[in-house]
């Protein structure tokens, strides 16, 4: 029998926000031959959610060039669609600006310390 992984870990690994995923896939263990068949072929359920949203915290950040702790700062708590982070973009907000700034301050100082002999 093939392991079989929690909805929530599989929609993490497929980059999904599992609350906008239909019922069945929200309820039922996957295992990894199940993974990554949607990978190779998905459905249009989940070309959809990849394309439009609503998406996890991991991935309205990374859309906006903030942290997840950004997003929590700003009191961003709620998954966001394709819409809603495009309106963002095109008129950023203040914490958004301030928030970009931090994350590329953290970056670069990361990769300073990366490459500190």
């Amino acid at each position: 029998m093939s392991q079989t992984m929690k909805p929530v870990t599989a929609a993490a690994k497929l980059g999904i926000y599992l609350p906008a995923a239909p019922e069945d896939f929200r309820t039922t263990p996957i295992t990894r031959a199940e993974l990554d068949a949607l990978r190779a072929a998905p459905p249009q359920w989940l070309v959809d959610l990849h394309r439009n949203g609503p998406f996890p915290r991991d991935v309205v950040a990374a859309k906006l060039g903030v942290s997840r702790s950004g997003l929590a700062r700003a009191g961003v708590t709620e998954a966001l669609d394709a819409d809603q982070i495009g309106e963002l973009i095109a008129d950023p907000p203040e914490w958004l600006v301030r928030e970009r700034e931090i994350h590329r301050d953290v970056l670069a100082e990361k990769e300073r310390l990366r490459h500190r002999p």
